[in-house]
């Protein structure tokens, strides 16, 4: 008997792929596992055909099947209808080989007919004559299944695969043919005829829900039922049907799932759901958790406990769920609690735990501690953790922190108080996670980690329920608004710290935690602290240069400072005559500021030893070059010093973890530390009598992190008998000062990236341009061109990313190229909310980004009737310098639009249209510059 493949033997063109296909169709009668890989190394080879073959392609960096898939320039020619078909192929062929998941009869058919719809696609848009019948399933035979190891499946899949050319090797192979097949395609699609088989609605339930449960391991006949009879529902019979109910290990019913179209809101399943939920609480006697989903979100719901509905980013696993109904009658009241004081060793610690408990006997599951610098929010963090542990509240918990050291130190605080309890730091790679309950991570580390790291039988390890509570180290809201994935992954109470005094934190990150402004689940502050004695009081030396507030002026300098500002600045193009308070930064690098800043430091410094030695020092640098200059400087005003009584500490300094070591032991060098953020946050030497800031923070949390390496009391620092009791602090910087200014702004918020503002700006010119003035044909090809680059870069995101995932509802809105066609205020909202955060950096030159992003500013203010005097004259400035490399060829090519650029009337009736053609003159003459 024939395979619905056959017809591949009759074109000698796909014989790449051919015999690939039809021995994926025989294998069924092998196992549906063996023909789920087979059918994967099918796709792959058919996909890679389809590259091979065509001009409009363009291979990604890596080219496995999920990255040519996720391709835009691949997005562009096929059917979108077959882009699921694809993935679904690929992520059950990765199922057989990775896992221990059975793989069934029909879920192998479905990935043979998704293989099959794949191939007729390419038959109709690549052959000469169309003839591929539609896929017939009388042409399998169902046969007793052979079940193989996942060991047998892997070696397979990696014996086959080594058998496959090279994607480069197939496309010089058929560079000849390529145009031809192009056309082909380009003709197939003028007069497109192409359907995918449309997915009914209960497909896309299956789709969405079905394999949503797999992943979590839930298993259809075992763990859970389909259509289960409920009675006492309010219908003409009292009967009624819940679409799926999710059962424990005891026959008793653990959660039941509500399934609503993908079009509609879950929220309007509630009341079913409840009522359900009602039905077999009255059949079971254990009232079953509630999800509610359309496929994009799912809605939970433990009404039991007395939680209102949250939204979750997927279904938990049976362990998940059966530990969280456990929890009804296991877990003790959280009241009259007994704190070990071993851990919480002061009040105020135990205050603190005391309020988490009360917030969240209340059902509040997000809590905001303000702890003073220095005052022992580790310590606070465990004692919580203990406490909850042992009333049966969490089982597994997070721990995040913003650097490696602070992760390092947080495990090793906790491995002490804590010692039973096993732990693992994802950056080192002799823990394991799977055997820990505390995780601790950093965030960059946990965004990889929740896609990557698997547990023994394959599986993804970080599931959305499997935390309970994540602990993070210093809490603001630049922190939440760019790792805010990880919290909305995972389901887990929100037990936040920070340094920030309570009336200084921004708004945003009240609201993060579900608070008012001022409201916090506790406070110990800097004032308190040092009134009990538990830190101290802080001194100020606040220097500001002239230079600092006016600027420099090359005129008004001395013939020596002319030296110096012209050895400083000779290679800068951007500086004239002039440097301006904004561009003071690089005057740090002076020779002459270093000396004074240093000089000021040697003699108002605190001492020690009688007054004879500095005490030890923090000089807080802008970057290496500004430590290195420092610590150079300080060897040629006082030789007479040890070399290592100053040293540079940062990540760019071998065995620098020694160095550290050193400067936090009393007795040992060096005195002085030069950090570039290695001393900024979480480090804690009570020996430290000053502070220098030697450059500009921006960052209320971390200023207030850096004054807390200075507040730790000290027993005999000054003498015997004499205890530390204030610290000094130098600013340089005017950092004392812009927070004063700043404390009722709110925040200075996220700095977004380059490639974001960019994107976020051309959305802001499309909505503009669809003005009535702009119904003409350049306008209008120009929006167009917009439109698709940003469509695109949404069509390329990557939809196996859990980041992705979190937003696929609205990545899936604007793949649509309907919804592009009028921007309102909600969609725009939408798009930079939900989209913009999610494109990946534009691959280019960073100076032609720059320069793209000074054009579309003014583009954008001239759509808006906008003042746009800066950037335009950073354009004039960029052409001025362009025309002196006119003995480049590429350069001089454009001679009449950098001209032009220059002159007034240029800029007096310039419009968008000519905007553009400037920057696509210019941006990639941009990095001749010097």
């Amino acid at each position: 008997m024939g395979t619905n493949f056959d017809f591949l033997e009759t074109k000698e063109q796909y014989s790449d792929f051919a015999e690939s296909a039809i021995e994926a169709e025989k294998s069924l009668l092998v196992s549906p596992a063996t023909c789920a890989i087979l059918s994967r190394r099918a796709l792959e080879l058919s996909v890679k055909w389809v590259y091979a073959n065509d001009d409009d392609l363009t291979v990604p960096y890596r080219n496995n099947i999920s990255s040519l898939i996720h391709q835009s320039s691949f997005k562009d020619i096929i059917d979108m209808g077959l882009f699921p078909l694809l993935k679904y192929i690929i992520k059950l062929g990765n199922t057989a080989v990775h896992t221990n998941k059975e793989i069934d009869w029909d879920e192998a058919v479905l990935s043979l007919r998704n293989l099959h719809e794949f191939i007729r696609w390419i038959d109709y848009c690549y052959s000469e004559k169309y003839n591929v019948k539609d896929f017939d399933e009388s042409l399998l035979e169902k046969s007793r299944e052979r079940r193989k190891r996942p060991e047998e499946l892997q070696e397979l899949y990696e014996r086959l695969s080594a058998k496959d050319k090279k994607l480069e090797q197939m496309r010089s192979e058929n560079e000849k043919l390529r145009k031809s097949m192009t056309a082909n395609r380009v003709r197939a699609s003028e007069n497109y005829k192409f359907k995918v088989d449309s997915i009914s609605e209960e497909q896309t339930r299956k789709k969405y829900i079905d394999v949503e449960l797999k992943f979590a391991g839930w298993i259809l006949g075992r763990d859970y039922i389909e259509e289960v009879g409920v009675e006492g529902m309010e219908t003409p019979s009292g009967l009624a049907f819940v679409d799926y109910v999710l059962y424990g290990d005891n026959g008793k019913p653990l959660a039941l799932v509500e399934a609503k179209k993908a079009s509609v809101n879950p929220v309007g399943g509630l009341q079913q759901a409840k009522l359900y939920a009602d039905c077999l609480e009255e059949r079971y006697g254990q009232r079953p958790l509630i999800f509610i989903t359309n496929g994009f979100e799912i809605l939970f719901i433990d009404d039991k406990r007395g939680y209102p509905k949250r939204q979750v980013a997927g279904i938990f696993t049976k362990d998940q769920m059966q530990l969280i109904v456990n929890r009804r009658k296991n877990k003790k009241p959280l009241k009259n609690i007994d704190i070990n004081s071993s851990i919480a060793n002061r009040y105020y610690q135990r205050e603190a735990a005391t309020a988490v408990c009360e917030a969240i006997e209340k059902r509040k599951r997000k809590m905001l501690l303000v702890m003073a610098p220095g005052s022992g929010k580790t310590r606070t963090a465990i004692s919580i953790v203990d406490i909850l542990k042992g009333h049966g509240y969490i089982k597994n918990i997070l721990f995040l922190a913003d650097r490696k050291v602070l992760v390092q130190q947080a495990k090793s605080n906790f491995k002490n108080l804590l010692p039973n309890l096993p732990l693992c730091n994802l950056l080192d790679e002799i823990d394991n996670p799977e055997e820990a309950c505390i995780i601790f991570s950093t965030y960059p580390e946990m965004m990889n980690a929740i896609d990557e790291t698997k547990n023994e039988s394959g599986k993804r390890l970080f599931t959305p329920g499997y935390f309970d509570l994540i602990i993070i180290d210093e809490s603001h809201s630049s922190i939440y608004k760019k790792y805010k994935d990880i919290f909305n992954y995972f389901d887990a109470l929100l037990l936040g710290f920070t340094s920030t005094p309570k009336d200084e934190i921004d708004k945003n990150t009240y609201k993060i935690f579900e608070l008012e402004k001022g409201i916090t689940t506790f406070v110990y502050d800097l004032e308190k602290a040092v009134e009990d004695g538990y830190l101290v009081p802080y001194s100020t030396i606040e220097v500001k240069p002239k230079i600092m507030a006016d600027g420099i002026l090359y005129n008004d300098l001395s013939d020596k400072e002319k030296e110096e500002f012209e050895n400083t600045f000779e290679d800068d193009e951007i500086i004239d005559d002039s440097l301006s308070s904004n561009d003071i930064d690089q005057w740090l690098f002076n020779e002459s500021t270093i000396d004074m800043v240093l000089n000021r430091l040697m003699d108002k410094g605190l001492k020690v030893e009688a007054g004879e030695k500095l005490g030890k020092t923090i000089i807080f640098a802008k970057n290496s070059f500004h430590a290195k200059a420092i610590v150079d400087r300080f060897h040629k005003i006082y030789p007479d010093f040890e070399e290592d009584f100053i040293k540079q500490i940062d990540y760019s300094i071998n065995h620098v973890d020694s160095l550290m070591e050193y400067f936090a032991t009393r007795d040992k060098f060096p005195q002085i530390a030069v950090s570039v953020d290695m001393l900024d946050t979480g480090i804690d030497i009570h020996e430290i009598l000053n502070l220098v800031f030697f450059k500009k923070v921006r960052s209320k949390s971390k200023f207030w992190q850096m004054i807390g390496r200075g507040t730790r009391p000290c027993k005999d620092l000054l003498g015997v008998g004499i205890d530390k009791e204030e610290f000094l602090i130098f600013d340089f910087c005017n950092n004392f000062e812009f927070f004063r200014v700043e404390k009722n702004t709110g925040g200075l918020g996220i700095q977004k990236s380059l490639s974001e503002k960019i994107y976020n700006l051309k959305v802001n010119i499309v909505r503009e341009l669809q003005d009535t003035q702009y119904e003409k044909d350049k306008y209008i090809k120009y929006r167009e061109s917009l439109v698709k680059d940003l469509r695109d870069k949404v069509l390329s995101l990557n939809e196996e990313s859990f980041r992705v995932k979190l937003h696929l509802r609205y990545v899936d809105t604007y793949k649509n190229k309907d919804e592009w066609e009028h921007l309102d205020v909600k969609k725009v909202s939408e798009i930079k909310e939900h989209i913009s955060p999610l494109i990946p950096p534009i691959e280019d030159d960073e100076l032609a980004k720059r320069f793209d992003y000074l054009i579309y500013t003014v583009n954008l203010a001239l759509l808006q009737n906008n003042n746009a005097k800066k950037p335009i004259r950073s354009i004039v400035k960029t052409a001025k310098e362009l025309s002196k490399l006119y003995n480049i060829p590429k350069v001089k090519e454009q001679k009449h639009i950098i001209e032009k650029v220059q002159k007034e009337e240029f800029w007096e009736n310039v419009n968008v249209i000519e905007l553009e053609k400037v920057r696509e003159a210019l941006r990639d003459l941009i990095r001749l510059i010097k």
